[in-house]
């Protein structure tokens, strides 16, 4: 599919959430007629900010009601479709049963989004959007990576149920992405592996999600004693968005993508937002010592284990993201830019 090839439809789904809401912005924006796959299209609440956008762009929005568990349920959204984005899946960390609530949703939803487009002869690519946590595990992983830094070559192989589940679900769902379109050669798969990603949600409701929580910590007090030594890769929402686009729209893009801007740890971030806001936050600009984690992180927070802190605390996060920068062309946001942005829309929404 090509930028001038706008006479089929595109579908997306989980068009209301943090990622989709930018890149729906930027295919209504360039003229494309989307089929927006939502839970439940008469909560118009939902909604609002698409059709606030449809209204402003060239493009046209139409929504069809969809469940990831339920097979065949994106049979109509999908009918005429040669671009499909599969954005649709649940960012948590704080889950009672990982299997029903992280794994089945990831797993079961990319399954069933993929064999509707084996039975769908209009498609001709599919977009999904995995994460970097399919790519690695713990920090420690990273050391263990060549030369100690992710590549997309690398698969997350130290992740389970019982210890890191979230990377787990995402791990097993762009295997059976991988696993389905190996299995047929109608349609084209291309995965972008965004890190943490932040900056400003479009979608009002997105900004209690997981991604806002993190940066909450920075300005609520949470972190009013220091920040831990924890290395990670942040990207731009807007520039993962514009992967995204990129990965359906231009004919050579292929493969896995790491897309993230910054290899970071809470320090850093703490003193690039104290910058700003430190004269009305507690915004950290010091760590804390690994020991005091180790010693009494499970106390103050269950998802802090001591093998949590033993194999992520202290190592260092790097990952190599000139695939994306190449062959999709990204240029991403000063880190800066992304976390003042962030935490902006916190203080607007009065979340701190």
């Amino acid at each position: 599919m090509t930028k001038d090839k706008k006479n089929s439809p595109v579908l997306v789904t989980g068009a209301t959430g943090y990622v989709a809401g930018w890149l729906v912005k930027k295919l209504l924006e360039e003229g494309f007629t989307l089929h927006a796959a939502v839970r439940d299209p008469d909560k118009t609440e939902k909604v609002a900010h698409l059709n606030e956008m449809a209204e402003k762009a060239t493009g046209s929005i139409k929504y069809f009601k969809a469940d990831l568990l339920d097979p065949g349920s994106y049979r109509e959204a999908m009918e005429g479709c040669s671009l499909v984005y599969h954005t649709a899946s649940p960012f948590t960390t704080s889950v009672k049963d990982p299997q029903k609530e992280l794994v089945d949703p990831a797993k079961l939803g990319t399954r069933n989004v993929l064999e509707q487009a084996n039975e769908t002869e209009s498609v001709t690519r599919v977009v999904v959007t995995s994460s970097c946590a399919a790519i690695y595990g713990d920090n420690s992983d990273v050391q263990k990576a060549p030369n100690g830094i992710l590549t997309e070559n690398v698969w997350n192989t130290t992740s389970d149920l019982s210890h890191g589940a979230y990377s787990y679900s995402k791990t097993e769902a762009e295997r059976e992405a991988w696993k389905i379109a190996d299995g047929q050669s109608r349609w084209k798969l291309v995965v972008i592996n965004p890190s943490l990603v932040l900056g400003p949600a479009l979608n009002p409701g997105a900004v209690t999600s997981e991604s806002f929580n993190i940066i909450k910590q920075f300005g609520d007090g949470t972190l009013r004693t220091g920040a831990p030594d924890l290395g990670m890769g942040v990207v731009d929402v807007r520039d993962v968005a514009f992967a995204h686009y990129q990965a359906g729209l231009l004919p050579e893009a292929e493969g896995r993508h790491i897309t993230s801007g910054h290899n970071t740890n809470f320090i850093e971030m703490g003193k690039i937002l104290a910058e700003k806001f430190r004269d009305s936050y507690p915004v950290p600009t010091r760590g804390v010592p690994k020991w005091v984690l180790w010693l009494f992180g499970p106390f103050v927070n269950k998802a802090l284990t001591r093998r949590y802190v033993s194999e992520n605390i202290g190592y260092e996060w790097k990952a190599d993201n000139s695939k994306s920068k190449e062959k999709l062309g990204i240029t991403y946001r000063p880190l800066k830019e992304t976390l003042n942005d962030t935490f902006d829309q916190l203080i607007e929404e009065k979340i701190i």
